[in-house]
């Protein structure tokens, strides 16, 4: 399996400015290293965190089509994943080549996906009609922020809606894919100044909840990429651990981990 967990591949979150490119984000190298495992006309899935806003969904699954043609790789088809089709589309998922994890608000696209049987889908877990171990999916993988982030083994959700810092019954941390041991936050440009429930959310939430654990704030056009002898930051990068932050990887520089 080949994992592509991106902060945004197209443009920058909260930006108004249009993106001086079309297709995917070139920057730190994705586009290239996308093309060295891309299969010629692959067939690609988009599993949406909206599992019930199927207007939204649909439009997403027209938009990446397009945006993947504009970036020249071959693609024979772009489907999509929501409450219309999940557990079906678990079931045909080695039909797929590719997988978009989609970008959302993470507990409720985690309770989506384990409730169609994501996880198990993707690691192979679990028999089938014949009620042999089913063989776990192999292709490429694209995390977008909240997909990128439940693709660790456990995930930190940090706290994004209003009420969720405060609240005592909120999980910070949950199961996740475990497709990586990496927790990924994405858009810090975009985020790192932000309040939740009054509490600036990396200085008085974030960085308490790193004691004894590390997180890695990615910026938009950076990615983590994950694949067999390789795992490493792409892009601008921070690492964010027991209640400290400093930055690991610059754009157009390479954090090898």
């Amino acid at each position: 399996m080949i994992l592509f967990l991106t902060s945004s591949p197209m443009g920058d979150y909260r930006s108004d400015e249009p993106p001086a490119f079309e297709g995917l984000n070139p920057a730190n190298g994705m586009v290239d290293e996308l093309r060295r495992y891309w299969k010629e006309r692959s067939r690609c899935l988009l599993v949406s965190a909206f599992p019930e806003e199927y207007d939204v969904n649909d439009r997403m699954r027209s938009d990446f089509y397009r945006i993947f043609e504009e970036t020249g790789l071959s693609i024979a088809c772009m489907d999509v994943c929501d409450q219309r089709s999940g557990r079906a589309m678990m079931a045909a998922l080695h039909s797929y080549d590719m997988v978009i994890l989609g970008g959302g608000h993470v507990p409720t696209a985690k309770a989506f996906w384990f409730e169609i049987g994501l996880p198990e889908a993707l690691h192979g877990s679990g028999a089938g009609r014949t009620s042999q171990p089913r063989k776990g999916w192999d292709g490429i993988v694209m995390g977008i922020s909240a997909g990128s982030m439940l693709s660790a083994e456990t995930v930190y959700a940090q706290p994004e809606m209003p009420g969720e810092a405060v609240d005592p019954e909120y999980q910070r941390f949950i199961p996740g894919l475990g497709l990586t041991d990496v927790n990924v936050l994405p858009h810090y440009q975009a985020v790192k100044d932000d309040y939740v429930d009054g509490m600036r959310l990396f200085e008085e939430i974030t960085y308490p909840d790193s004691r004894g654990r590390a997180f890695y704030a990615i910026t938009d056009g950076a990615y983590l990429l994950q694949a067999p002898g390789r795992k490493e930051i792409r892009g601008k990068a921070y690492r964010i651990a027991d209640g400290g932050i400093w930055q690991i990887c610059g754009d157009g520089e390479v954090y090898r981990m």
